[in-house]
């Protein structure tokens, strides 16, 4: 039983139009579906992935009238976005610049080239060069060129007060290897990295000790959870099987229609969630024109009127 790799990451964003704007427009990113919270149905659900909507490429949002994040541990504290070489990076850079964007500077961090940069509402994000390692699927559409698109997610950067509480949790029950450690880029602290299955930046999880910091308050900026891929219902079944036998409290199962899902905490309080990769979100949509509409899964089908009219127009 293996993860293999990071599969979404959902985040929160108090202005769900200048999101799409940012993501869509700016990262260049498609929006491949536009859905609700299924738990909160006045909030959308908002889906940016790569040209096929491919799982691990996955960075969501939900749509809620939150203040600021208030940054501290026991957080998600940076999420990677992989792109493809040095030009890639100088592009970017440029890019983001020209636009207004909050950016950093191109250094190297943990052997690869990194952009560090933040959304509108401080949504801390990185861009990584990954050398191409993998698939690319490129969204015709994008305003950015093809060679320069983000390819998918990862790593992530976790911020916890007490690694040994969360190690043993990635290691024992999750089975992610603890492969090095690394300075960070402060220069204080040493991050431990973790890798599931086949390893490389879409599959780490980077984690950061920092027993003095106060804990974050999740808000707008913030990132809500951040999900790992399995492959099949069979061994989502059988990671379901798996924590209650390791005596971790979970969601139980639940159908998302777009794929299945687990929620637990892991010890230092951080949302993890374990996805299927499938059925995926051309279930109920044609691919070429995914996040066009309004999805509502099944269940929710019969609402849509009242669903629509509780929320604003974004696009």
């Amino acid at each position: 039983m293996q993860l293999t790799g990071i599969h979404h990451l959902t985040a929160i964003s108090a202005h769900a139009k200048g999101n799409v704007a940012f993501y869509t427009g700016v990262l260049g990113m498609r929006l491949v579906k536009k859905t609700v919270n299924q738990d909160d149905v006045s909030a959308y659900h908002l889906f940016y992935a790569d040209g096929k909507a491919n799982p691990g490429t996955d960075l969501t949002f939900f749509d809620w009238p939150a203040a600021r994040e208030h940054r501290g541990t026991r957080s998600v504290s940076r999420t990677g976005l992989r792109v493809n070489g040095e030009k890639a990076l100088g592009f970017w850079q440029d890019r983001l610049i020209k636009l207004g964007a909050h950016v950093g500077k191109v250094t190297e961090v943990d052997g690869r080239l990194t952009l560090p940069f933040e959304d509108p509402e401080g949504q801390r994000l990185v861009l990584v060069d990954d050398g191409g390692r993998g698939e690319a699927h490129p969204w015709e559409k994008s305003p950015v060129p093809a060679e320069h698109q983000i390819r998918g997610l990862g790593p992530i950067v976790l911020n916890v007060p007490d690694l040994a509480r969360t190690a043993p949790v990635l290691s024992d029950v999750m089975n992610m290897k603890r492969v090095r450690d690394y300075a960070s880029p402060d220069g204080e602290h040493r991050i431990e990295v973790f890798s599931m299955g086949e390893g490389g930046p879409a599959a780490e999880l980077h984690v950061l000790e920092q027993k003095d910091l106060p804990a974050s308050r999740q808000g707008a900026g913030g990132v809500h959870h951040v999900a790992f891929r399995t492959p099949d219902e069979e061994q989502y079944h059988a990671w379901t099987a798996r924590l209650s036998e390791f005596g971790v409290h979970s969601s139980g199962e639940i159908d998302r229609f777009y794929f299945r899902s687990l929620y637990f905490r892991e010890p230092n309080g951080i949302l993890f969630e374990i996805a299927t990769d499938g059925p995926g979100f051309a279930t109920d949509e044609p691919m070429e024109t995914l996040g066009e509409k309004l999805a509502l899964p099944p269940f929710l089908e019969p609402r849509r009127k009242e669903i629509e009219a509780g929320l604003k127009p974004i696009t």
